[in-house]
């Protein structure tokens, strides 16, 4: 029987008017009179009764197949639900889940299109930047000139930057059409953090900035490690480019709880307030930093692809990931937070 207030009322009304018809009847016409009018009244809430349940058990088989369909599953039918306005409401509903199903595929293909067009692209830049490469290499052997070779040792790093940046892109893209599956594990924090240095030890050492870690035993979080690397050697190499010589990065981590904390500090001149609600954002040119080395001013990291790519990846794993300026040293800082559970 529903338990909708409203049909709880309306039954209420009908039992007070039978009771209203019954005792005018009786006054009226007598006893068998008001019996007559009970019967008919009781007979009457009964068939109310009925119909309404059944009605109510309808839409609420419409409203399970529903569910059913905003939950994914593609073949689900509304057909089956009598004459009526439900079965007309049926009716729409029927065509406008197959059209989103139709719709919903498409994407998928175009999604997966993309992907494939944007891995081609991506083969096909690196294949003449890896020969470029290496005539870069050989020119700069027979240079006539130690000038003539470092200009060639330059074109060489623009050169990386740029196959990073194509890279970058390619993963960014891959990321917005939803075809990169991510993995779910117990991810090692202390082992994560070694993983990040790693690709940034010798730029670090050129630069003059060390590295310092300091993560709790056992910490840890579940998530894709691989990607996760990836995230945090980007920031990691944010930091690196605007710690001016003699800084350095640290790198700190705990586990309480409710999540898994990074935070990643660095000791040069912070973000600009202006720049602090954009840094993740793509593309995004923040304000020029007095401490950035002139060798890093091609940098890609500087178009806004490093920390937004970060932001992607981690965002991708339920993490979330913020910017501020450290206190009192006043150099950037990145909180990474990892929850244990999702509310």
């Amino acid at each position: 029987m529903p338990r909708d207030p409203r049909f709880i009322a309306l039954l209420g009304i009908g039992a007070a008017a039978t009771a209203a018809c019954c005792a005018g009847a009786w006054l009226q016409a007598g006893p068998a009179a008001a019996s007559w009018v009970l019967a008919c009244g009781a007979a009457l809430l009964v068939l109310f009764a009925v119909t309404t349940a059944l009605r109510y058990r309808r839409i609420a088989q419409l409203s399970e197949r529903l569910d059913r369909a905003l939950s994914g599953e593609r073949d689900v039918s509304f057909k089956g639900m009598g004459e009526g306005e439900l079965a007309i409401l049926a009716s729409q509903l029927d065509k406008t889940v197959t059209r989103l199903v139709v719709a919903n595929e498409e994407l998928e293909a175009e999604k997966h299109a993309l992907a494939d067009a944007l891995a081609n692209i991506s083969h096909q830049l690196r294949t003449p930047l890896t020969s470029l490469g290496i005539e870069l290499e050989l020119m700069r052997k027979a240079a006539a000139t130690p000038e003539d070779a470092q200009r060639m040792r330059d074109c060489g790093r623009m050169l990386e930057q740029l196959q990073w940046l194509v890279s970058s892109l390619l993963k960014l893209a891959r990321l917005d059409a939803g075809v990169v599956r991510l993995e779910r594990h117990r991810v090692d924090v202390s082992s994560l953090v070694k993983a990040a240095q790693e690709p940034l030890a010798v730029t670090a050492d050129l630069a003059g900035v060390t590295f310092q870690a300091k993560v709790e035993p056992d910490c840890s979080f579940m998530g894709d490690a691989a990607w996760t690397r990836e995230a945090l050697t980007n920031v990691l190499k944010n930091c690196v480019e605007h710690t001016p010589a003699g800084g350095t990065v640290s790198i700190t981590a705990h586990e309480d709880a409710v999540a898994c904390r990074i935070r990643m500090e660095d000791t040069g001149p912070g973000i600009a307030e202006k720049d602090l609600p954009h840094v993740f954002e793509r593309f995004y040119h923040g304000t020029s930093n007095p401490a950035r080395r002139d060798e890093d001013a091609c940098n890609p990291s500087g178009v806004g692809i490093g920390l937004s790519l970060s932001r992607a990846l981690l965002v991708a794993q339920g993490a979330q990931i913020t910017a501020s300026n450290a206190s009192p040293t006043g150099g950037a800082r990145f909180d990474l937070v990892f929850p244990k559970v999702t509310v």
